[in-house]
């Protein structure tokens, strides 16, 4: 059996789609079907119905996927042992991150990664600090960088590398912006524009909200920070964001509890990898240079 066929099976599977599949691979749509269609050949039967532009998976597909998996996992290890053995760092290494992260931290690591080790191919994928998790869960990169997740899962390991400050932040024309201090009832009146609910940015705000008995109920979920920044910049509300993209266009709120003074909102940013997913000696490397965080430039 033909691993590309498989491989192409396998991604179309997991995206739902042959055009996602086909950007994933690097592949033409008709170069990803055409693989599928060899390997229905092959099995001598259908793994997918399609119905109009949408794809299930038959009951033949549905018993593949997970065998599948399995058979892609061990022939990567297999090509991990063997770059371990010759002493070489080469081979490929699939990392997923956040747009944040990936543009504002990564760049200077990638940038020392790339020039120490040319021999390694870097796959790199932007997701949702959420999707992450799963996609980790699931085995299907070697790394990820993103925002830790608050609830420790036993099937991750996640080390801390940035304590990411945030600021609660309005525009300069907002009625909050003249005012030296702001407490959270003068929050909850006005509209929110926050990550999603199940980020740890909105989960760590929910927290201090309802630790101060303060209801949270104006807000609007996006995920896209630079998207966040914009709606605040333009009046629509107020937001918290990581201290590096506050600039000019935006006010910091000093934003007080008579009890407690001032309140601070952080996240810790880190890498992930599954517990049981062994590492290659480029994703070690890779870790190395995360930890030592080379200077920007």
């Amino acid at each position: 059996m033909d691993t590309q066929n498989l491989q192409a099976f396998y991604t179309t599977a997991t995206t739902g789609s042959f055009s996602e599949a086909a950007k994933q691979l690097h592949l033409t749509q008709p170069a990803v079907s055409k693989r599928i269609a060899n390997l229905e050949s092959q099995l001598g039967c259908r793994l997918f119905d399609r119905i109009g532009r949408q794809i299930s998976l038959t009951q033949a597909g549905n018993a593949l996927l997970p065998k599948a998996r399995s058979i892609l996992q061990q022939i990567q290890g297999v090509v991990r042992l063997m770059d371990d053995i010759s002493g070489n760092i080469t081979g490929q290494l699939s990392i997923a991150t956040s747009h944040h992260i990936g543009m504002h931290r990564l760049p200077p690591i990638l940038r020392s990664f790339t020039e120490r080790y040319p021999q390694v191919a870097l796959d790199l994928h932007f997701l949702d600090s959420e999707q992450i998790y799963d996609e980790v869960l699931k085995g299907h990169y070697d790394l990820a960088v993103a925002t830790l997740p608050i609830a420790a899962n036993m099937q991750m390991v996640s080390e801390p590398v940035w304590l990411d400050e945030m600021c609660v932040v309005v525009s300069p024309q907002h009625s909050l912006a003249a005012k030296s201090q702001v407490n959270l009832t003068d929050l909850s009146q006005i509209n929110a524009i926050l990550p999603g609910r199940l980020t740890a940015t909105y989960q760590s705000v929910k927290t201090i909200f309802e630790q101060h008995n303060v209801g949270l109920e104006k807000h609007q979920s996006i995920n896209n920070l630079d998207a966040i920044r914009m709606m605040i910049e333009v009046g629509l509300g107020w937001g918290v964001l990581p201290k590096t993209l506050v600039g000019d266009s935006l006010r910091i709120l000093n934003l007080t509890n008579s009890n407690l003074g001032h309140i601070k909102f952080s996240r810790t940013l880190g890498y992930l990898h599954h517990r049981q997913r062994s590492l290659s000696k480029a994703a070690m490397a890779f870790i190395e240079l995360l930890v030592n965080k080379p200077l920007r430039g």
